[in-house]
């Protein structure tokens, strides 16, 4: 059953209208031309409704229930995996997911944040929000792959690290820090995919790659619209506001230059037609893989420096 966002009332009004008279009996005078009439009358409202979406309306999106997650780029992508747990020090945290597999044919090393999707594999995944053991897992496998020299892909969707005391206790700020190095220093090509919310430090801990791709409608920022409201006006109602000042949407980030590219989406969300959405995915990610095939590896190292490095500057 589709589930609907607040604002998408009115496209969930026509759509229930057109289920309706799908389950007339067929035959009835008129009913075929109603309901032709009445699916044109909704798609062209959700195709109007999608090409002006708002920042928190794109925030909205990539938060939706139904988006496809880490777990279903990797089913739907990836052939021969084999997840690797533990960071060899603490525990299996995951909140991450990580293995070795195959991606059309050539082997790759995959990383990604899983938030689950009901209340019994949220909790498992900890709402995708990773422990200082989930990020120390994750240098263990990009360390794995720089060895081996195999491109590393990292899957972001994650509202930001865990915070809670634990988590402080043994040492998540240090442990983010170690994973962002450890992506940044790697001699293979990485590329980076923000499926759905790419948050703070959490995020950035396995983005530091030499191409960093969002979804259409994902967000990628330093903290969260809410986060951010609290902060600046002590009130969290204004999260819409936040969200438009951030600049977070795939759109504002290619304008500035912090991500290398957009995947288009299926009219509605990904979650519309996850198949044809992670399909897209796929081929921008073996588009940006293919672009790194005869370079060295400080060639790789020297490029994702100057990518980070021109950030920001003035033209």
């Amino acid at each position: 059953m589709r589930s609907y966002l607040d604002f998408e009332k009115p496209v969930a009004d026509l759509e229930a209208k057109v289920e309706e008279l799908r389950a007339m009996p067929s035959g009835g005078i008129g009913i075929g031309e109603e309901l032709t009439r009445m699916e044109a009358k909704a798609a062209k409202a959700l195709n109007d409704l999608y090409t002006s979406l708002t920042p928190w309306q794109k925030t909205q999106v990539a938060r939706h229930p139904q988006r496809p997650h880490c777990t279903d780029y990797m089913d739907r992508l990836f052939t021969d995996f084999t997840p690797l747990a533990g960071d060899r020090k603490f525990a299996e945290d995951a909140a991450i997911i990580g293995g070795l597999c195959r991606f059309r044919g050539e082997a790759l090393c995959v990383i990604g944040q899983e938030r689950g999707y009901d209340t019994q594999s949220r909790l498992k995944h900890n709402f995708g929000m990773a422990k200082p053991e989930g990020y120390r897992k994750a240098v263990r496998l990009m360390e794995l792959a720089d060895r081996f020299g195999l491109p590393v892909l990292s899957l972001v969707d994650t509202a930001g690290a865990f915070p809670g005391i634990e988590a402080e206790e043994r040492g998540q700020a240090e442990a983010i820090a170690r994973s962002t190095d450890a992506s940044l220093a790697l001699g293979v090509p990485n590329v980076a995919l923000v499926i759905g919310e790419g948050g703070s430090g959490g995020a950035v801990a396995i983005a530091g790659c030499n191409r960093v791709i969002m979804m259409e409608h994902a967000i990628y920022s330093v903290i969260s619209p809410e986060g951010a409201a609290s902060i600046l006006w002590r009130d969290s109602t204004k999260a819409q506001d936040a969200a438009t000042s951030m600049k977070i949407t795939a759109q504002d980030l290619l304008k500035f230059g912090i991500i290398d590219a957009i995947v288009a989406e299926p009219t509605g969300g990904a979650h519309r037609d996850p198949e044809a959405a992670m399909d897209a995915a796929g081929d921008a990610i073996a588009s940006a893989l293919s672009a790194f095939g005869n370079y060295s590896p400080e060639e790789i190292r020297s490029m994702r420096a100057e990518k980070f490095l021109a950030m920001g500057r003035k033209i």
